[in-house]
């Protein structure tokens, strides 16, 4: 099941992708990781679903990545005694804690922190931004808004408040009961909504106690902000493109989406651009052509992941989406283009051993007929290291723990393989050049890099690299001289 690319794809299982048929032609059209949407179904489902995958793992003997995507706090306005109202431009519109039903010029939102947080000329976005308010006057339970972009505003439709940062935990009592269910259940990755400053994601971590790694959503202006922070306690980074589009200005949206995959790459943490890539598959066969430059620009900009969301989810076409991403990626990474612009964004940093271990298999493989990078790792750090190098060949992920192998799933070019616990460097060497010639990477006449830490099955211990030959004859030769 080798990929012929390095991008990631990440695919959203759902209503249309629940059976054990689809999701693993799903996997075999190219999906790497699969998402659990937390904001839809039950724990029987979600549950259902895991069992699938982890089968389809041990049919196909190769690990699979799992996304849990907490659903974070939804704040909504309450209910309209007529179901609806149309509100006009220039009108006047209320919103407070009465409970009373709403009407055209007034409507109960019921989370007194939003008040909290206002103050005169704040906007407030309803319906995705479709209808926007501002806000003239306000108190610790209302706020008196005129209507600068009119609508239809109906029962429980959802609010943004992007000029201010909210005092609202971003987990919920729902999102720490999923939490806990998706960690239990063995999950390797927690993606966490309405991120707003780093102590959301530090109480993630606590929550999860190692079991699972924590992902960063970027969906609110507030994040963007303090983009710095909550990468350096995140292990990895979605940007949330559609939250985004709804709280910022669209146009503003692409330079942020370059500046936070660059920071990420920067920083050795894979991240995944996600929301609307393939948004027509929903229900045609094929994308528009607006769409697949949409998904090119991410790849082009070295994104680690794609994501597919309704497409795969609830869509009509969820295997025609996953193989129209795959043959997207395969497409721009084949371009001469693609190399040169991901070589010209790459960041030197040279303040570790690691730093340069990786750097010099880098160097190596892109200047000698070298097949694949081969890593031994207990965490995914060196891997990671190596991936954010944006190497010319392959890197193989070798490691005894599979929680690590999955994880790495989500980390550009990069083949998991689980291999026996290692306890001295030729016997490493060894395991990869059999694990690089059953994967498909190198022939037995061919060579590899390998790169491992000593003493073994140590974290953080990446110290000695090696150009070894396929062919374990010449390994064992080479060390009885």
């Amino acid at each position: 099941m080798r990929r012929l690319r390095n991008v990631k794809i990440v695919a959203t299982l759902g209503p249309a992708s629940s059976s054990y048929e689809v999701i693993r032609a799903l996997f075999e059209a190219g999906a790497d990781v699969f998402r659990l949407n937390m904001s839809h179904g039950t724990h029987d489902d979600i549950r259902a679903r895991h069992e699938i995958i982890r089968r389809i793992e041990t049919d196909t003997g190769r690990p699979i990545g799992i996304l849990a995507d907490l659903q974070g706090p939804k704040l909504r306005v309450g209910v309209f005694a007529n179901g609806s109202e149309e509100l006009a431009v220039g009108a006047p519109f209320r919103m407070d804690l009465s409970n009373a039903p709403g009407d055209a010029a007034r409507v109960n939102l019921p989370h007194p922190e939003i008040f909290a947080a206002l103050e005169p000329g704040t906007s407030l976005l309803v319906n995705d931004g479709k209808i926007r308010l501002r806000v003239n006057e306000c108190g610790p339970d209302f706020a008196n808004c005129v209507v600068e972009v009119g609508g239809t505003i109906s029962n429980r439709k959802g609010v943004n408040v992007p000029d201010v940062v909210l005092p609202v935990a971003a987990l919920s009592e729902k999102d720490r009961r999923d939490l806990e269910f998706v960690c239990e259940l063995g999950c390797d990755w927690l993606a966490l909504s309405f991120v707003q400053r780093p102590e959301d994601v530090i109480e993630a971590r606590e929550l999860a106690k190692g079991r699972a790694a924590i992902l960063s959503k970027i969906e609110k202006p507030a994040a963007v902000n303090a983009y710095d922070a909550i990468l350096e306690v995140s292990d990895g980074i979605m940007v949330a493109r559609g939250d985004l589009g709804v709280e910022l200005p669209v146009h503003a949206v692409p330079p942020i989406q370059k500046r936070l995959v660059r920071g990420a790459r920067a920083a050795a943490k894979p991240v995944i651009v996600a929301t609307q890539m393939l948004e027509s598959m929903i229900d045609s066969p094929v994308p528009t052509r607006a769409e697949v430059s949409d998904v090119s620009g991410a790849i082009y900009e070295g994104a680690d992941a794609v994501m597919l969301s309704a497409e795969s989810a609830a869509g009509s076409y969820p295997i025609e989406a996953v193989t129209t991403m795959n043959n997207v990626a395969i497409s721009v990474e084949s371009d001469r283009t693609y190399r040169e612009v991901i070589e010209a964004s790459r960041r030197a940093k040279r303040s570790t051993v690691a730093d340069a271990i990786v750097a010099a298999s880098r160097e190596i493989a892109e200047s000698t007929p070298i097949k694949a990078i081969c890593c031994f790792s207990q965490t995914g750090t060196t891997v990671s290291l190596v991936a954010r190098e944006r190497p010319r060949v392959p890197i193989m992920a070798l490691t005894p723990l599979m929680a690590t192998a999955r994880r790495m799933t989500l980390t550009w070019g990069t083949h998991s393989a689980i291999t026996d616990v290692q306890h001295r460097f030729k016997g490493a060497v060894l395991a990869a050049a059999k694990a690089a010639r059953e994967a498909g990477f190198a022939t037995i006449d061919e060579s590899i890099v390998v790169m491992a830490g000593v003493p073994f099955n140590r974290a953080g211990t990446t110290n000695i690299l090696r150009v070894a030959p396929c062919d374990e004859r010449l390994i064992v030769s080479a060390e009885s001289e």
